[in-house]
């Protein structure tokens, strides 16, 4: 009723808009259901890993929330605004780019052709007009980008299949968060990764939140979940079982959440 506050209770500001908000989503698959009543949120410079065992819906939920499947019920906010995600391209034209645990890199394109690969930028004028790339301008915006994030990829004219396996990640998360503006997600980005490709990895995301981009990281890692994430969301068979806030949490809470066994310790 628009009373003052009392002497020294500071004021606590509304909470921003989420990047992006997912509210009771479902998904079947035949017999099987697949996500059951999902929600969760992310917002602009927050890191948000979604932990479960196998099975537990999170590639299917991250496919829901790239435009890669249509949910059978629920709703996605963008910064507010509800959107149908009916294909990857919907997703990426308001902000959200998709890093898969296969990368989808073409390996006989240099870093930067993949950079820019289906964005490419065309030359001024006639030329531009006539189909003509503008190589020296893609390499320049390439250089600058991957600095920026913090990547070490020697050069961006390399093809990609002469590249490390660290360094391949790296043209993946790069390009991703080059052209995320609202929401980047990323599954297992460390799947197969040494502990200094990991640690790389790790740099680049925490680069990218730092843009005020908002990270939806899919990892079965306890390690690299606590040591990128602001907040824990845990899955166990397609509906939520637990949120936790990553600086107030350990490892053992999140276990048992993945395991179930917090809800048998709960009805026990």
């Amino acid at each position: 009723m628009g009373g003052s506050l009392a002497p020294g209770v500071e004021a606590v500001a509304p909470p921003s808009v989420p990047a992006l908000m997912a509210e009771h989503i479902s998904k079947r698959f035949g017999h099987v259901q697949a996500l059951t009543n999902v929600s969760l949120s992310v917002g602009a410079g927050e890191v948000l890993a979604l932990m479960g065992d196998n099975g537990a819906g999170k590639s299917t939920l991250i496919k829901v929330l790239s435009g890669a499947l249509s949910p059978d019920a629920g709703r996605i906010f963008v910064l507010g605004q509800e959107h149908v995600l009916a294909t990857p391209s919907q997703a990426r034209s308001i902000g959200i780019e998709t890093v898969y645990q296969d990368l989808a890199l073409a390996d006989d394109l240099s870093a930067c052709s993949n950079l820019f690969l289906g964005r490419e930028l065309r030359r001024p004028g006639l030329l531009g007009k006539l189909g003509f790339y503008d190589e020296a301008r893609m390499r320049a915006e390439s250089v600058r980008q991957i600095a920026e994030l913090g990547a070490r990829i020697p050069d961006v004219r390399a093809r990609v299949k002469m590249l490390s396996g660290g360094q391949r990640q790296s043209v993946a998360i790069a390009r991703s968060a080059i052209w995320a503006s609202e929401v980047l997600i990323m599954d297992e980005p460390t799947a197969a990764l040494g502990i200094v490709q990991t640690a790389q990895v790790v740099e680049l995301i925490k680069r990218t939140r730092d843009r005020g981009v908002a990270v939806i990281v899919i990892s079965h890692s306890m390690a690299f979940s606590l040591a990128v994430s602001d907040r824990i969301e845990v899955l166990r068979l397609g509906e939520n079982e637990g949120s936790f806030v990553t600086r107030d949490t350990t490892d053992n809470e999140v276990v048992a959440a993945i395991t179930g066994s917090q809800w048998r310790e709960a009805r026990s």
